[in-house]
């Protein structure tokens, strides 16, 4: 095991940043820390790496407890957000830094420093200051100042939030590629779902100080353990409704409840991708407007607004939105194909059920 979190507490006065959170990592592994801000990611970071010291519970890298070892002595890399390269050296000597602190001889210092030149695509790019480097290589360089001097893991806090949309995504592809020729215990940290599940191995999602749930960027989307997990990883219609004689109902819109009392309020929950859309008004059992087209690219996010005026999101193949010759205002008719009841606070999301037919929806167990 790289790194384990026992039971971590981190309290700034008498605000509770990280409540009680416990986490391994896997030698090798290239892990997400997700959520939005305020959600403790960055405070479960610094922890790691020494800049902020557990309240309560206990910080191990590769079994070693480190509470009370400094920064230096946990031989970890650390990549700020705003790159924090030093303005008066240029590249060589930024990614040199570290090596001269540690006292590394000057042969071994520049065969190092070119090594990771090279291996970063930044060579003949030495002897730049970091105003002549673009975003991207500004980035690029300071991963390698931190990969230097051989850290055992390397934590990115943010790592690519100061730059484009088009160079964050060269510098994800180039992150995991780089992540699979050095294999070096990688942590980062985000607020970018895309980005966490494109590029981790295994992702941790926080929400205000705790830790909601941890698992690969498809456990974490097909099987979400809870309400919030399901809303902030992508796109999730989420419906409240009232059960009225075992019949659970929002507008037009019904779904069985069997078994709760009357009043009882249930919430449903479903991926666009599970809102199968005809072009044919007698196909399925509801009828829509197709408000509005949004392009994604490949696919299509559509807008339905069904009588009632209720909204519902729907995705779809631009292939099959040509051939049913669907556009912006036509009458349809649609399905929900998949869909979840969405747990109460503090419990577990029940399985996922799935509609093959247009027939009244059974809930199932585990409401």
């Amino acid at each position: 095991m790289s790194i384990e979190l026992k039971n971590v507490t981190k309290k700034f006065g008498e605000v509770t940043a990280v409540n009680d959170v416990s986490f391994s990592v896997n030698e090798g592994e290239l892990m997400a820390l997700l959520g939005p801000s305020g959600g403790g990611k960055t405070t479960v970071l610094r922890m790691i790496a020494g800049l902020e010291m557990p309240t309560t519970g206990d910080v191990f890298i590769r079994g070693q407890r480190v509470n009370d070892l400094s920064v230096q002595e946990r031989n970890i890399g650390f990549v700020f957000q705003n790159y924090a390269l030093f303005k008066n050296m240029n590249a060589f000597k930024n990614i040199a830094f570290g090596l001269k602190i540690k006292k590394w001889k000057r042969p071994d210092v520049e065969a190092r420093v070119m090594e990771l030149l090279k291996l970063f695509d930044l060579q003949g790019l030495e002897k730049r200051y970091p105003h002549q480097l673009s975003g991207g290589q500004r980035q690029r360089v300071a991963i390698a100042r931190a990969l230097a001097p051989k850290p055992g893991v390397l934590l990115l806090d943010e790592p690519f939030g100061a730059v484009d949309a088009k160079i964050r995504q060269e510098l994800r592809e180039w992150l995991v590629t780089l992540h699979h020729e050095l294999n070096v215990t990688t942590i980062f940290v985000t607020h970018d779902q895309e980005e966490a599940m494109e590029v981790s191995n295994r992702t941790v999602i926080f929400s205000r100080g705790n830790l909601e749930q941890i698992g690969t960027p498809r456990e974490v989307y097909e099987q979400p353990a809870n309400e919030f997990v399901a809303r902030f990883i992508g796109v999730m219609n989420v419906l409240e409704l009232h059960v009225r004689k075992g019949v659970a109902r929002l507008n037009e819109l019904e779904f069985p409840a069997h078994g709760l009392p009357d009043g009882e309020r249930l919430r449903i929950g479903f991926r666009p991708y599970s809102v199968q859309i005809s072009s044919d008004v007698k196909a399925y059992r509801y009828r829509a407007i197709l408000r509005h087209t949004y392009f994604l690219g490949v696919m299509l996010r559509v807008e339905l607004e069904l009588p009632s005026g209720l909204l519902i999101r729907a995705r779809m193949t631009k292939e099959e939105y040509a051939f049913q010759g669907l556009a912006d205002g036509k009458d349809v008719s649609f399905q929900i194909r998949q869909y979840r009841v969405l747990a109460r606070e503090g419990e577990k999301l029940a399985p996922e059920v799935a509609v093959t037919h247009d027939v009244p929806l059974t809930l199932g167990e585990g409401i």
